[in-house]
């Protein structure tokens, strides 16, 4: 964050209680954790949701973001919200920031969520396929791109029946901007692998993946549940890149049985 600057973000549910701060992933935005909200502050817990650098409501001019922007953003927003410790969690993009902040600043995270998100490294063509995405957004806008990822980031299921759910991923895709999406991809792809760490990773942690998962599939999160000591697997049946929205009642279920056996409670 600039100096004297805020990530625009969301704070539901009362002040006193524990913290669960939710990184959304690329390219959304941080309605992309609504249902989660809702339900973990009806259950009294803090909810934080904040808008990652370049994307929502922040703009940004940088041509790259690394994801230790990301995650130094995310506690320094903790620092101005008076945040000693918090529940950290994150989808995909998300995953991979909150892996980075662990990390970083392994002293401020109690529990960990990490869902539909991977550890490892990009393959070459991959890498050179967000800097390739990148230069093309960067040129053409979000909407094409918004339409070619939308059928792998929800499943064929979801498609067929959660027009709101698509509707709400479409949106989130084609309004993000250009040019912080572009630096998030170019960031992205440089960052480190994280599958090292893993084992260093000393708090409780709910891996979550959709069964139907094209981007980062079922195998992706077994790796992770089998490095980090203390982990727990949920397969979101039917769901694909997207479970917290594709099938939200069961990742709440599955977050909110977490959050209490881990005790993490509000």
């Amino acid at each position: 964050m600039t100096e004297g600057t805020t990530l625009a973000h969301d704070d539901a549910g009362p002040k006193d209680a524990t913290t669960v701060l939710l990184v959304h992933g690329h390219p959304f935005d941080r309605s992309m954790w609504r249902p989660q909200v809702e339900h973990l502050a009806k259950q009294g817990y803090r909810v934080v949701t904040p808008d990652l650098r370049g994307y929502g409501t922040h703009k940004t001019e940088e041509t790259k973001t690394g994801l230790d922007v990301f995650a130094n953003d995310l506690v320094e927003l903790a620092d101005h919200l008076g945040l000693e410790t918090f529940v950290l969690g994150g989808l995909s993009m998300g995953g991979q920031i909150v892996m980075q902040a662990i990390a970083d600043h392994p002293g401020r995270v109690s529990a960990l969520l990490l869902a539909d998100t991977f550890a490892g490294l990009d393959t070459a063509e991959v890498k050179q396929g967000r800097i390739d995405t990148a230069a093309r957004i960067t040129r053409e806008g979000m909407e094409h791109y918004a339409d070619e990822l939308l059928p792998k980031m929800i499943s064929p299921q979801t498609r067929a029946t959660r027009p709101d759910v698509e509707e709400h991923v479409k949106s989130m895709m084609r309004n993000a901007p250009a040019e912080g999406a572009a630096a998030a991809l170019r960031g992205r792809a440089e960052r480190p692998d994280y599958t090292p760490g893993l084992r260093n990773i000393a708090v409780p942690t709910l891996v979550v993946v959709g069964s139907e998962d094209e981007f980062t599939p079922v195998e992706d999160a077994q790796l992770i549940h089998r490095e980090v000591a203390d982990s727990t697997l949920v397969v979101i049946d039917g769901a694909g890149h997207l479970p917290n929205l594709e099938r939200e009642t069961e990742f709440n279920e599955a977050l909110s049985t977490f959050l209490t056996t881990s005790g993490a409670k509000p």
